[in-house]
């Protein structure tokens, strides 16, 4: 039995180690948000306004437990996700209609715009990936995608494909108050009562969340018009230098990102892969290097 669900050779496990994940993950939130029925079924079933940073924190825990947790693991996350969405509705605004929120069309976007944000932000925060390793991440994430209930055939598994999909999907998205309302909470977040004492350190926050909307795609931030536009080189530039310094904390530090699960998590899987004979000294992310796989085997330049 593989000793994760995405051994350290896949391109799942580079990208998703990367620190620059953060910034993929809230611009993916931003980007479902330009689905209505997505952004809809949010806002109506959760709380999202009580809890700004929760779900945030739910994708990165499932993000964790279904690359670096055991298939168990991973099997038991989704099981839970699937049942969770089993249970929700959503009214659509537009037909007036109560519809379920675990549908293909709105679980295919979700994904969609979530791993493909992953993939471009690491990518273009300086992460060196080939179209070829590019192509495979996406093929891997196929297994992510049946993890919530699809089926892997359905699900765009190359960068052309991918774009294909979106290209067809943008007609059908659009910039709702919620979606207004996501991205202005993503920019500038409302404090809930618990969570008032973090205020002051909301101007610095307000640079990662334009960086983040900075990232989106041309035409998502011309359908927001939240920000003005700044050069394309200057967003590249800052997603660099957000990465570096973002790479500079110590594993254990970063783990305190996650909830307590996930965290007890990863120090299972760091034991998992020592037991294999991976060399773990310099944690997780120190097995991009292929020298600290069993036997210094290569595949995937470090």
């Amino acid at each position: 039995m593989a000793a994760t669900v995405h051994p350290p050779e896949s391109v799942t496990w580079r990208v998703h180690i990367d620190r620059a994940m953060w910034v993929g993950g809230v611009r993916g939130l931003m980007l479902q948000a330009l689905h209505p029925v997505a952004v809809w079924g949010v806002w109506q079933n959760s709380d999202f306004q009580d809890d700004p940073f929760g779900r945030l924190r739910r994708t990165a825990d499932f993000v964790g437990v279904s690359t670096f947790g055991s298939p168990q693991e991973a099997e038991a996350i989704g099981r839970r996700v699937r049942g969770i969405h089993r249970r929700l509705r959503v009214l659509d605004h537009d037909t007036g209609r109560t519809e379920r929120l675990d549908q293909p069309e709105l679980l295919l976007w979700v994904h969609c715009a979530e791993v493909y944000s992953y993939l471009q932000v690491t990518r273009r925060a300086g992460l060196p990936l080939t179209r070829t390793m590019a192509d495979r991440y996406l093929a891997e994430q196929r297994q992510s995608g049946a993890l919530v209930g699809l089926h892997e055939e359905d699900i765009p598994g190359s960068v052309q494909a991918m774009e294909a999909y979106l290209r067809e999907m943008r007609p059908r998205l659009r910039v709702t108050e919620e979606a207004q309302a996501t991205v202005r909470f993503l920019l500038w977040p409302k404090m809930p009562h618990n969570l008032r004492f973090l205020n002051p350190g909301k101007p610095v926050y307000f640079p990662f969340g334009a960086l983040c909307y900075y990232s989106l795609p041309g035409w998502a931030r011309a359908m927001y018009s939240a920000l003005p536009e700044v050069p394309r080189p200057a967003v590249t530039a800052a997603l660099r230098s957000f990465r570096v310094a973002m790479s500079t904390l110590p594993e254990p530090v970063h783990d305190y990102s996650f909830m307590k699960p996930t965290r007890d998590m990863l120090e299972r899987t760091r034991l998992r892969l020592r037991a294999q004979g991976y060399d773990t000294s310099k944690g997780l992310r120190g097995l991009r290097d292929p020298r600290r796989w069993p036997g210094g085997r290569t595949g995937i330049p470090a």
